[in-house]
C-alpha cells in the first residue's frame, strides 16, 4: 500500500463553494417558505432538502475531483451515488426536526447532528469511491467535526429559534445563514482532508485523460445544482405569481365596494382608488399631495380628530364614522377602518383608509329620528290631552298612559292584563257591547259615548275611539282607545236637558195657570158658601174634602207660575236659627200625628244670612214635609246648622225608606216623584229657590236608612 501525496486545483474549489452557497440559499429559501404555504409544504421540503443535499454532496464530489492525485484513479458511481444518498437523507432529517414544531433546545442539538452526519458521512464514502484507503488523526477530526457541528447550530439557531430574527426576518438572514453553512461543509472538507492519509490498493491506472473526466464529472455537478435552482426560482416565481394575482384580486375587490386612500406617516394622501375621486369628486391629482383636510365638513370637533391620530400613531387600527363634504359642498357619511402598516421600529410608515359610503343609512337615520321625535311629540300630546289604552285582540289591556289611571283610579299594574269590563259602569246594554265589537272586529274604527266607573264607584263619561291594527291578513292584532274626558259635558247637558223640561212647564204654566185659578177661585167660593149653610156631617165632610182638593190644585197652580214667571229674589240679611225654628214648630203637630220626633241642632246662636225669608221657610217646609212622609211608620228627622269654611250649612235628615241610587240622580226633575201622590214640582222649585241664593243642594240617602237633604248657603260676612 502506497501513501499519496494530494494537492489542491483552486479553479475547482472555488466552482465547488459557489455551487455550494447556490445550493445553501435556494434549500434556506425553501425552507423558509414552509410556515407560510399550506398547499405546497412537502413539495417545499422535498426541494429543500434536495438542494442542501446536494449542496454538500458537491462540496466534497468536487473536492476530491479537485485534488491533485498522480495518475487519477477511476471512481465507484455506486459509492458515489451511495454518498448522495446519504446527503439528502441527513439532511432531510435535520430539518424535519426544526421545521414546522414548537422548537426545543434539543431539536436544534439533532438538527445540527444530522447536518453534521450528512457532511461527515459524504466525505468517507467519497474517499472510498475513489479507491482511496483513509487514515484519520482522530484529534483533528473530532475537532473538524466539532466546528461543522457549532456552525450548523448557530445557523439554525438564528433562523429557527431566534424570537427577534425569526419574527422581523432581516433581509441579510438568509444569505449570512447560506454562507455559514457553506464555511460548515467547507470546513467539514478541508480539515477533514488534512486529518487523513491516502494509501491507494495497488498500481494506479493510467487510463483516459483526466481533465476530460473532471471536465465531465463538474459539468454533470453544475447541471444537478442548476436543476435544482431553477426548480426552485420556478416555483418561487409561481407562489409570487399567485401572491400578486391574490392581491390584484383583493384590490380589484376593494376598489369595486371600497373607497380607498393610502397616506404617508404625515397624513398625506398618496393613493386613491376611482370610488374616492367618485364620492369626493376631486381629481385624483386634486387629492394627491394632499391631507384630508380637504374634505374636512366642520362636523366633528377637533377632539375627534385628535383621537384619531392618537390611535393610529400608536399603531392601533382606529374605526368610525366621519361626514366628508365633497367639491360641490354636498355631505356625505363614511364608515372609515384606519390600518396603519409599522417598520421595523414598529413605527407607522403609512396609512391604509378603507371606507364605505353610508349617507343612505344616515339620512335613513335622521329621518327615522325625526319621525321618532315626530311619533314621541304626538304620544306626548295625547298623553297630555287624551285618555290613551293599548289592548290585544282579545281586549286584555296591554298599556294604559297616566290619564286613564289618574280617571280610572286604577295604578297601571291592576289595569294591564285585565279587560275593560273592570271599568263596566252597568248602564250600556250587552247589545251596546256586543255591536261595539262586533265592529272593530271587522277592522272598522267603533266612536260613541261610554259611562265608566272609577275604583272609588264613582262614575265618569268617556267620548271614545277604537282603532283597530290590522295585520297582514287584515286581521286585528291590538286595538288602541282614544277617549276624552266628557263628564263636565254631560252634567252641562243633563242641566240644558232640566232647563228645557223648566221650559216645557214654564210654557204650560204660561197657558194653563191663569185660565185654572179663576175657576178655582169660583169653585172654592161656592163650597165655602154651601159650607155655611150645611147641616149634615156627611156632606160637610164631603165639601171639606172638595175644599182641600180646590186648594192642591191651587197650590200647583201656585208652583207652575213660579217655574212660568220667577219672583225676583228680594233678599235681606236675616238669622237663620229663627226660621228654622218656625217651620219646625209649625210642623211638630203634624209630625207627631204620624209619630215622627223632629229635633233642631246648631253651633252658633245667630248664623246671619242675605235670603228671602218666605221663600227659604217654603223650601224647609218641603224638606221636612218629605221626610215626614218618607217614614210612614214614625221615626225622626233631625235638622242641623252651622258654619263651615265661610259657609251656612243646613242638613236635613231622617230615617225613612231612603231613595234607590238610579232614582236618586232624577230628584228634582218635573213630573219626577218617589211619592205616589206627587208631582215633583216642589223639589224642583224648592231648587230653584236655592239657586237663586247662590246656593246648592246635595242629597245623600241609602236604602231603609233614611235620606239628608245638604243645603249650602253663602254667609254673611261680618
Amino acid at each position: 500500500m502506497t501513501e499519496i501525496i494530494v494537492s489542491f486545483n483552486p479553479i475547482l474549489i472555488f466552482v465547488a463553494v459557489i455551487l455550494t452557497i447556490m445550493a445553501s440559499y435556494t434549500a434556506l429559501d425553501l425552507f423558509t417558505l414552509i410556515k407560510s404555504s399550506e398547499k405546497n409544504q412537502k413539495f417545499l421540503f422535498l426541494g429543500g432538502t434536495f438542494s442542501l443535499g446536494i449542496g454538500i454532496w458537491i462540496m466534497n464530489f468536487i473536492g476530491m475531483v479537485a485534488i491533485n492525485i498522480n495518475a487519477s484513479g477511476s471512481y465507484n458511481i455506486p459509492l458515489t451515488l451511495l454518498s448522495m444518498i446519504f446527503g439528502i437523507s441527513f439532511t432531510g432529517m435535520a430539518f424535519n426536526t426544526v421545521i414546522d414544531r414548537q422548537l426545543k433546545t434539543g431539536n436544534l442539538f439533532a438538527g445540527s447532528f444530522f447536518l453534521t452526519m450528512a457532511v461527515l458521512s459524504i466525505h468517507v464514502t467519497e474517499m472510498f469511491a475513489v479507491g482511496m484507503n483513509v487514515q484519520f488523526v482522530p484529534s483533528i477530526f473530532l475537532i473538524s467535526a466539532l466546528i461543522i457541528f457549532v456552525s450548523f447550530l448557530f445557523s439554525l439557531w438564528m433562523l429557527f429559534y431566534s424570537k427577534s430574527l425569526s419574527y422581523s426576518r432581516p433581509i441579510w438572514i438568509k444569505p449570512l445563514s447560506a454562507l455559514i453553512f457553506t464555511g460548515a461543509i467547507v470546513e467539514g472538507y478541508f480539515p477533514l482532508i488534512r486529518s487523513s492519509s491516502f494509501f491507494s490498493n495497488g498500481e494506479i491506472s493510467r487510463g483516459g485523460s483526466p481533465e476530460t473526466s473532471l471536465i465531465y464529472l463538474v459539468f454533470f455537478a453544475g447541471i444537478l445544482i442548476l436543476s435544482g435552482l431553477i426548480a426552485s426560482s420556478t416555483l418561487i416565481s409561481k407562489r409570487l405569481e399567485a401572491s400578486d394575482t391574490h392581491l390584484h384580486d383583493i384590490q380589484a375587490a376593494l376598489d369595486e365596494s371600497s373607497i380607498v386612500a393610502i397616506t404617508d406617516p404625515k397624513g398625506v394622501i398618496t393613493y386613491v382608488n376611482d370610488k374616492f375621486v367618485e364620492i369626493s369628486k376631486y381629481e385624483e391629482h386634486e387629492l394627491l399631495g394632499k391631507n384630508h383636510n380637504i374634505l374636512n365638513s366642520g362636523f366633528h370637533p377637533p377632539d375627534f380628530f385628535q383621537n384619531l391620530w392618537k390611535t393610529i400613531g400608536s399603531g392601533e387600527i382606529w374605526k368610525g364614522e366621519i361626514r366628508n363634504k365633497a367639491k360641490d359642498g354636498s355631505f356625505y357619511w363614511v364608515e372609515t377602518t384606519i390600518v396603519p402598516f409599522l417598520n421595523k421600529k414598529n413605527k407607522p410608515y403609512q396609512y391604509v383608509s378603507i371606507r364605505t359610503d353610508i349617507s343612505a343609512l344616515k339620512f335613513a337615520e335622521a329621518s327615522h329620528k325625526n319621525s321618532l321625535k315626530e311619533v314621541n311629540d304626538i304620544k306626548f300630546a295625547l298623553d297630555q290631552s287624551s285618555i290613551i289604552a293599548f289592548t290585544d285582540e282579545k281586549g286584555t289591556i296591554t298599556n294604559v298612559n297616566e290619564k286613564f289611571c289618574e280617571i280610572s283610579q286604577y295604578s297601571r299594574e291592576e289595569l294591564i292584563g285585565q279587560n275593560h269590563s273592570i271599568l263596566n259602569s252597568g248602564l250600556h246594554s250587552k247589545e251596546f257591547f256586543m255591536n261595539l265589537w262586533k265592529t272593530i272586529g271587522q277592522g272598522e274604527v267603533w266612536k260613541g259615548e261610554i259611562r265608566n266607573k272609577a275604583k272609588d264607584g264613582s262614575y265618569y263619561w268617556v267620548h271614545t275611539t277604537i282603532v283597530p291594527f290590522l295585520n297582514a291578513n287584515g286581521k286585528p292584532y291590538q286595538y288602541l282607545s282614544i277617549r276624552n274626558d266628557i263628564t263636565e259635558r254631560k252634567k252641562t247637558e243633563e242641566v240644558l236637558h232640566q232647563q228645557d223640561k223648566l221650559a216645557a212647564v214654564g210654557q204650560l204654566a204660561a197657558g194653563v195657570a191663569h185660565e185654572i185659578r179663576n175657576p178655582l177661585t169660583t169653585m172654592k167660593g161656592y163650597t165655602e158658601f154651601l159650607q155655611l149653610d150645611e147641616t149634615h156631617e156627611e156632606r160637610q165632610e164631603y165639601l171639606s174634602i172638595i175644599l182641600d182638593e180646590i186648594d192642591r190644585v191651587n197650590n200647583i197652580v201656585e208652583d207652575f207660575m213660579v217655574l212660568a214667571k220667577p219672583k225676583a229674589a228680594e233678599l235681606e240679611e236675616r238669622d237663620i236659627i229663627p226660621i228654622i225654628k218656625n217651620v219646625v214648630s209649625f210642623l211638630e203637630f203634624e209630625a207627631r200625628k204620624k209619630d215622627v220626633k223632629i229635633g233642631f241642632e246648631y253651633e252658633q246662636d245667630i248664623i246671619q244670612i242675605e235670603c228671602d225669608e218666605n221663600r227659604l221657610k217654603q223650601v224647609f217646609l218641603n224638606f221636612i214635609k218629605n221626610g215626614i212622609e218618607a217614614m210612614p211608620d214614625g221615626g225622626d228627622i233631625t235638622v242641623r246648622a252651622g258654619i263651615i269654611n265661610n259657609q251656612v250649612q243646613i242638613a236635613i235628615q231622617d230615617t225613612g225608606v231612603g231613595i234607590p241610587q238610579e232614582k236618586l240622580k232624577k230628584i228634582g226633575e218635573p213630573f219626577f216623584t218617589t211619592k205616589k201622590n206627587g208631582n215633583g214640582l216642589g223639589l224642583m222649585v224648592s231648587f230653584k229657590i236655592i239657586e237663586s241664593h247662590n246656593g246648592k243642594v246635595f242629597i245623600e240617602s241609602e236604602l231603609n236608612k233614611g235620606t239628608t237633604f245638604n243645603i249650602v248657603l253663602p254667609a254673611k260676612s261680618a
